[in-house]
């Protein structure tokens, strides 16, 4: 399917309205927010995530979820009482006006929304985004950024082009002990940072038969593949297991470098470029359904004269279990940072540091939902706007070639391919199952 510019279409197309069911909720839900101060959204993909952010946003009263997308029928319609039920609760009465829309392309061309949430497998990541971008809506957008390097590019270059507020759904931003960390890195509290550390979980094979199996009447799995490869249907294929396959995305690997690499690369001031040499190992399931790493440790030397380390976090460093978190090591002490509001240093006195006058401010935020309506509204740049992610992810994509071809591979940041590398170029993007494509 082309995503050249969308020529948006009636809202009506393809939805499932109730009869008689008011468009516009009533001002009581909303406060003093009167529609012409709202901002309308639709929510494509009701999973763990998308729900999670959808509810996000039925908290404000200034923004309003009209409509629903997702190839699930029986998620689509938990989530459509979601959104009736917190309308009908702040409301004291029955609310019906969350329409239910098959075809994300069908909600996108709607013309009463002004942003887009998205929390789809990665393999879905970069079509509707580029489609959304191209139709004129902002976008909140699921973490990581794309199934490949090539296609996160694509989307940065439709957001840019469309100028598209983006918020990434990497949401440790904009929390206290992750901001005020790298702001001490960055302002050299630890002295020049040789080594980083980033540890996160991996996974394990499937162990469970995944026979094949009749595809369930309440869910479009043909949809669902979309540009992946056909696949016999199984139900430890789809919804959350998809991490596990490479066909969908690059497992716990891709999924928390969003996370933990982009902390990194902040404290770094790496955001906008990556490695110039990736090398390491793993262990990649070869029986059964699951072929994502298990296992895995791998370096990424950078032009600016530092080494980031990416290896699982139950990995043994300086003695200790390097943990689901982050640890810069400079030339004058130590710094470490995870959730739950865990920051430890050495000197124990950096983190009661502060930056002060003259020195680097990064960006704050304390509610990532927030901090995006705000973006939208000013048009001024969220705090995870999408060129971080693209360079987060990239550093996992990137891993996950090294140790799959089990060498050394030289990356050129700027132009984002590798050098001198066919083999490995061949494994930079993924062709499209016909009829999807960029």
């Amino acid at each position: 399917m082309s995503l050249k510019k969308v020529n948006r279409r009636g809202f009506m197309k393809g939805a499932t309205v109730a009869i008689g069911a008011p468009m516009i909720v009533p001002s009581s839900v909303f406060g003093q927010n009167a529609p012409s101060n709202r901002l309308t959204m639709g929510q494509i993909g009701v999973g763990n995530m998308g729900t999670t952010n959808m509810k996000e946003f039925l908290k404000r009263d200034d923004v309003q979820v009209l409509c629903i997308s997702d190839l699930d029928d029986k998620r689509a319609a938990e989530g459509k009482k979601t959104v009736e039920d917190t309308y009908a609760q702040k409301t004291g009465s029955t609310y019906r006006g969350c329409d239910l829309i098959h075809d994300f392309r069908d909600l996108i061309g709607r013309e009463d929304l002004d942003f887009i949430s998205i929390a789809v497998p990665d393999h879905w990541h970069a079509i509707p985004a580029i489609t959304a971008a191209n139709a004129g809506k902002d976008i909140y957008a699921e973490k990581p950024l794309a199934l490949t390097i090539p296609q996160g590019r694509a989307m940065a270059n439709a957001v840019k082009r469309n100028k598209t507020i983006w918020q990434t759904g990497s949401w440790q931003r904009s929390e206290k002990n992750f901001h005020d960390a790298c702001e001490l890195v960055r302002n050299g509290r630890i002295g020049k940072v040789h080594t980083v550390y980033v540890g996160l979980p991996t996974g394990s094979p499937l162990k469970d038969p995944a026979p094949e199996m009749p595809v369930p009447e309440w869910f479009d799995y043909n949809f669902w593949l979309g540009p992946a490869p056909w696949a016999p249907y199984t139900e430890k294929r789809c919804h959350w297991n998809f991490r596990w396959i490479l066909d969908y995305s690059g497992g716990q690997l891709t999924d928390w470098a969003a996370h933990h690499v982009d902390i990194a690369n902040w404290g770094l001031g790496t955001e906008h470029t990556g490695p110039v040499e990736v090398e390491g190992k793993g262990e990649f399931p070869t029986d059964g359904l699951w072929n994502a790493s298990t296992s895995y440790r791998f370096e990424c030397k950078y032009a600016q004269g530092f080494t980031m380390i990416v290896l699982n976090d139950s990995a043994i460093v300086d003695g200790k279990p390097i943990r689901n978190g982050v640890k810069f090591i400079g030339d004058k002490g130590w710094l470490w940072v995870a959730r739950g509001g865990e920051i430890a240093s050495q000197p124990e006195s950096i983190i009661n540091d502060v930056a002060g006058q003259g020195e680097v401010h990064l960006y704050r935020s304390n509610n990532h939902w927030g901090n995006f309506i705000e973006c939208v509204r000013s048009r001024k740049e969220t705090i995870t706007p999408i060129e971080p992610a693209q360079r987060a992810v990239s550093v996992a994509h990137l891993g996950n070639i090294a140790m799959q071809l089990e060498r050394k591979v030289k990356w050129d940041p700027t132009r984002e391919h590798f050098v001198n590398d066919p083999e490995a170029e061949r494994m930079l993007d993924r062709a499209m199952r016909a009829p999807w494509h960029l």
